[in-house]
């Protein structure tokens, strides 16, 4: 049994955050004010363990935290 609930996705995230010293709840804020959808701990939770598929929201996320999508290209900066 794997003892690491969360997808690639869930991890890369999580250690992102932890690098730019910013929190989940600052995340939920910034999916919040850029997307308009409420966003909280549980349902980001969800999207991290692979129980819940939010395209939009994970679009959010890889804006917000710079990540690389699938062609290589990186959303906006907020920690270098």
């Amino acid at each position: 049994m794997n003892p690491c609930k969360f997808t690639p996705f869930g991890l890369y995230v999580k250690t992102k955050l932890l690098q730019c010293g910013k929190t989940q709840k600052w995340l939920e804020s910034e999916i919040n004010a850029r997307t308009g959808m409420y966003v909280d701990d549980s349902y980001l939770y969800k999207i991290f363990t692979g129980r819940r598929s939010a395209p939009k929201i994970s679009q959010a996320i890889q804006e917000i935290l710079q990540l690389e999508d699938a062609a290589g290209e990186r959303g906006v900066i907020w920690c270098e």
